[in-house]
């Protein structure tokens, strides 16, 4: 029982680790006194004594595992550096070459924001891009962090073909400007 416990307090440890990372690596870098550079990279020994100088210690194996754990692969490490894979509100070039989707991409939502999705298409919000899955069950799952998901089919071959760029992301996420609504399918 004690081991299972462990467990459990050690995978809550993991998810606050990455919560915080993805806090300060893709929207507050300045809060905890980091600069990213134009791509959004951070060195990993100065990301470490940023959060022992704010009171979140973090080890370097500690870092490791929640890179290597995370089930969306939302941080890419190269070398002695360390970035977010996408999703930032802070200015950054991820310096993603431009791709061909496939011919239908996926975005989870909730209902309530149908309306607006219906009359504004998809746009980023906060952030640089628009996030779309190439599956319906990864499309789900996003969803469904916001209450019961609701999973739009975007006719990505339409749009690439009218002059939409898309991007991939290092963990499979495709990213695209906005997505108007006359590319969706709902439902």
């Amino acid at each position: 029982m004690k081991e299972r416990s462990e467990r459990g307090e050690d995978e809550r440890r993991t998810v606050k680790v990455s919560k915080y990372l993805a806090k300060h690596l893709r929207h507050q870098p300045e809060r905890i006194g980091l600069t990213l550079d134009e791509g959004g990279w951070v060195e990993i020994d100065t990301l470490l004594a940023a959060t022992a100088a704010h009171g979140f210690r973090i080890g370097r194996e500690e870092l490791d595992h929640v890179v290597a754990a995370n089930d969306k692969q939302r941080f890419a490490v190269d070398g002695t550096r360390i970035r977010a894979s996408q999703g930032h509100s802070v200015d950054v070039d991820l310096g993603l070459p431009p791709a061909t989707p496939p011919p239908h991409l996926y975005h989870g939502t909730v209902a309530r924001h149908l309306d607006a999705i219906r009359a504004e298409g998809l746009r980023p919000m906060n952030r640089h891009a628009v996030h779309l899955s190439a599956d319906r069950e990864t499309a789900t799952r996003v969803g469904a962090r916001r209450g019961r998901p609701v999973v739009l089919a975007v006719d990505a071959a339409a749009m690439h073909r009218d002059g939409h760029v898309f991007r991939i992301s290092a963990n499979g996420v495709w990213l695209t400007e906005a997505v108007p609504a006359r590319y969706l399918r709902f439902g």
